[in-house]
Parts: C-alpha cells; sequence; structure tokens
C-alpha cells in the first residue's frame, strides 16, 4: 500500500471523527428544544382549555343570578300592579245611567271600541286607554301632586282621546277626532270616509276644524252629543281605560316573568 493510499484513509477518518464531534451536540439540542417545546404547548393547551371551562362555568352563574334577580324584581312589580287595580275592579258598576254603548274590550290591545246603532247609523268609538291626561299640562299636574292639592282647580286634568265613526248602509263615514273632557267635548278634526277611498297622501280630507264657521261647529257639536258623545261620559271612560291600561300592564308582567322562567 502506498503511502499516498495510508495518508489519504488517515486524513478521512479524522474528517468523519471531527464531523461526528461537530454534529452530535447540535442533534442533542434539537432533541431537547424540541421536547421543551412540545411541554409547552401541552402546558398552554392545558391553560386554555381549563380558562375556557371557567369562563363557561362563570357564565353560567352569572346568567343564573341575573336571571333569578329580574324574576324576583318582577314578581315585587307584579304585587304592586295588582294593588294599584283593585281599587278599579269594580268600575264596570259604575256605567253612568243613559250610557248608550256596548263596550268592546279586546285583551291586549290598547284601544276600547264603543258601539252603538242610532236609528240607520252605525256609530262605533275608538277610544285610546294609554293617555287618559292631557299632555299639555303634565306642568300644572307635577305641581298638583307637590302640593298635594285636592280642589277642582288643581286636580289632573282628564283628556280622552277619541276616533268618532258614524256611518250609514253605503259604508260611508264621517269620521272625528274628538279630546273628549269632564266638561267639554271638542273635536280635532273632520273627515270623511269612502269604503273604498284612495290612499293618496294629498286627497283632501277638508279644513281645519277650527277654520270652520262657528255656527257649524256648534251644529257638529251637536250633532254628536244626540249620538252619545257626552261630557257627562268622560270621567267614567277615564276610569274604565285607567283600568284597562292596569290590566294590560299586570298581564304583560306576567307574560315577561314567564318567558324568563322557561
Amino acid at each position: 500500500m502506498s503511502l499516498t493510499t495510508v495518508f489519504r484513509r488517515a486524513s478521512s477518518r479524522v474528517a468523519t471523527l471531527a464531523f461526528r464531534a461537530v454534529r452530535s451536540p447540535t442533534s442533542v439540542r434539537s432533541g431537547s428544544e424540541r421536547l421543551i417545546l412540545g411541554s409547552q404547548q401541552l402546558n398552554r393547551a392545558s391553560v386554555i382549555s381549563s380558562f375556557s371551562r371557567f369562563h363557561s362555568t362563570e357564565s353560567a352563574v352569572t346568567k343564573t343570578t341575573a336571571d333569578e334577580n329580574l324574576v324576583s324584581v318582577l314578581e315585587s312589580e307584579i304585587d304592586c300592579a295588582v294593588q294599584e287595580e283593585a281599587p278599579h275592579q269594580n268600575v264596570m258598576e259604575d256605567v253612568p245611567e243613559g250610557f248608550p254603548f256596548k263596550i268592546i274590550d279586546t285583551p291586549g290591545e290598547r284601544t276600547v271600541l264603543l258601539e252603538r246603532s242610532f236609528e240607520d247609523e252605525t256609530i262605533q268609538v275608538e277610544v285610546d286607554s294609554s293617555s287618559p291626561y292631557d299632555d299639555d299640562d303634565e306642568d300644572e299636574q307635577e305641581q298638583a301632586e307637590q302640593n298635594d292639592e285636592d280642589d277642582d282647580e288643581h286636580s289632573v286634568k282628564i283628556r280622552i282621546p277619541m276616533v268618532v265613526s258614524v256611518s250609514k248602509g253605503d259604508g260611508v263615514c264621517l269620521e272625528f277626532g274628538v279630546s273628549a273632557y269632564p266638561d267639554e267635548i271638542v273635536i280635532d278634526s273632520l273627515s270623511i270616509k269612502h269604503p273604498q277611498g284612495s290612499d293618496n297622501e294629498l286627497a283632501y280630507e277638508g279644513p281645519d276644524f277650527d277654520d270652520l264657521d262657528e255656527n257649524l261647529q256648534k251644529a257638529f257639536h251637536r250633532f254628536l252629543e244626540i249620538r252619545g258623545i257626552k261630557p257627562s261620559f268622560t270621567d267614567f271612560l277615564a276610569d274604565y281605560v285607567a283600568n284597562k291600561d292596569s290590566r294590560e300592564y299586570l298581564q304583560w308582567l306576567k307574560d315577561v316573568k314567564s318567558f324568563i322562567e322557561k
């Protein structure tokens, strides 16, 4: 064997050993780093999973507590509503003498319908139960309540908004917008309605009632009066719609409570 061949083999072994010496620590470190990173990822996943379970449990507890508190408040409000409704339960026993209308009171609706026949006419009165007091007198009402005055001059001014429809056989009707006070009936508007009327917003609906001749205004007031629209019925209607509003509010509270408890 030549000296050159021996030298070449020796050099090759030295190079191989040197390469192994250099490579081995790197491989060990890489394996350790993978183990460390894998451990860190496992710990992070465990923390996230634990936090998710905690957050979910906390949300469920919070929802349950909030719902129970809401139900408790609703029950308290229901008790108050029942006490406020009690004084008005016998309102139908106080129907004034000569009240000519049949009362149609549909649960769940905010209006009360009054209906009667008058000779060849059908008269319907839609009474709004949501605002039995005059909005223009809110300041006076607050002042009266603060002073606890019982005099009529300082009492709350009742105003019942109504829509009065007077129709005949062909379906055409006169429609009055009315504000009923205990001492007077105020006609706010007057229009004539056809059974197949146009929906055109620019259709002529008549003049403002206040612009009519004074004698014509008086004649229309008399027209309503003989058909049963009188200020003497206003106090009764105010009590009735107040009772209806209380009943509807009480039922609304019960419906909400029932939903929360599902």
